[in-house]
């Protein structure tokens, strides 16, 4: 394919849509195992979704390189390495190290100087993609498994952040928590987005687009208040616990369960795997210590095509608990303003100590950041949105309540 400087020059910071991810697969900035070429269904509003390699490595322990590549890692610490091509179990609480089949070659600067004065190449000039890094999280259905994933990548002190300039392999730090799973090469944990400099949407700009195009629902179906809606470095949401008597609020998982196979869509009975958790007049609830839980937003959110999101990471100043694995909300996750948003899916695990949380209780906050441009298709339209204006959801291998 042929592409133009017009088509790859970037003025506008934020997040890249489709339409110019898939130009960077074009130039092979986005790049993959020579016999597994990306497809383009991996694509994704805002992100492209990763795929596991031919081999896992069982390690000792997780770990960062930030001196040494991955492979000199794994080389100190791997236990024993096994074959995924046809599929593979995945044992609970083990670590493993998958390569994954995509790649990176992220632009370097490079500079001549012409009289003594710094100048950019006409290579940097054509690309102007210099200032790009990436993001990566585990997709929905990962983290509704309580499966952990984080991309490593060489020399790097930070899981998930990949900076500029970044050339090498990308590899899949997997940890199933509650229960063993069994995967095979092709398929996709977790997602990819690539970013043109960073710019977080200000709390003022957040409280001015919700004013004339609602990011936030309350229980009444009706944007939340100008005066009630919660900004802090994003926008903050909390969880649901009321409910009808006998209605189900949440979902605890059960321990010591055969292994759920990951091609298995809509299979699993939810009671082999799952305790409900039922609404109570008191409306909360005491965590126990590393059970998993899964819950919903009380409030339902929406996010307009020209922007992207993500759920953050918890913060020990509100507890010792974690709140999410997975985190990224594309754009058009919600729908429209007339579709009312959709509740976020919140994966929750309590550390140390029992920790009691209530209805209505503020655990998490959603940052924003602009795309570049509005993506050429959104979340729930052209492609397949499993979780598009959920509820309260398991994952995709569970059959449907």
């Amino acid at each position: 394919m042929s592409v133009s400087s017009k088509e790859v020059r970037l003025h506008t910071k934020g997040i890249l849509p489709v339409q110019k991810l898939k130009i960077l697969r074009d130039l092979g900035i986005l790049d993959s195992h020579p016999d597994y070429p990306i497809q383009d269904d991996q694509f994704q509003p805002n992100s492209l979704d990763l795929r596991l390699g031919e081999v896992a490595y069982r390690v000792r322990c997780s770990f960062l390189p930030e001196n040494e590549t991955v492979t000199q890692k794994i080389d100190s610490l791997e236990q024993y390495s096994f074959s995924i091509k046809d599929g593979a179990v995945l044992e609970e609480n083990c670590v493993y190290i998958i390569p994954l089949l995509e790649r990176l070659n992220l632009p370097k600067a490079h500079y001549t100087t012409q009289n003594g004065v710094p100048e950019q190449t006409d290579e940097v000039k054509l690309f102007s993609l210099e200032n790009l890094s990436a993001k990566a999280n585990p997709k929905s259905s990962t983290g509704r498994l309580d499966v952990f994933t984080r991309v490593i990548t060489d020399y790097s002190h930070r899981f998930e952040e990949i900076t500029p300039g970044y050339q090498g392999q990308l590899y899949l730090e997997v940890v199933p928590k509650s229960f063993s799973i069994k995967v095979k090469t092709g398929q996709r944990l977790n997602q990819l987005r690539v970013r043109h400099g960073f710019e977080v949407v200000s709390d003022q700009d957040l409280l001015r687009i919700h004013a004339s195009d609602p990011l936030l629902f309350d229980e009444q179906i009706k944007p939340v208040s100008m005066e009630q809606i919660k900004v802090n470095k994003g926008l903050f949401m909390s969880v649901q616990l009321k409910g009808e008597p006998g209605e189900v609020i949440g979902y605890k998982a059960k321990k010591h369960n055969n292994f759920i196979d990951l091609e298995n869509l809509n299979h699993y009975e939810v009671d082999e795997f799952w305790e409900p958790i039922y609404s109570t007049p008191e409306a909360r609830l005491i965590l126990e210590p590393e059970a998993f839980y899964i819950f919903a937003s009380k409030e339902r959110i929406r996010v307009p095509a020209k922007l992207a999101c993500e759920m953050m990471a918890y913060d020990t100043g509100s507890g010792e608990l974690r709140t999410h694995y997975a985190g990224f909300f594309d754009s058009g996750f919600g729908g429209s303003v007339e579709d009312k948003g959709a509740r976020a899916v919140l994966e929750v695990r309590s550390h140390d100590v029992p920790f009691m949380i209530e209805d209505g209780q503020t655990l998490f906050s959603m940052q924003f950041e602009p795309n570049t441009e509005v993506p050429e298709f959104i979340y729930g339209t052209e492609i397949e949105s499993n979780y598009q204006g959920q509820g309260l959801k398991l994952g995709k291998h569970f059959k449907q309540q």
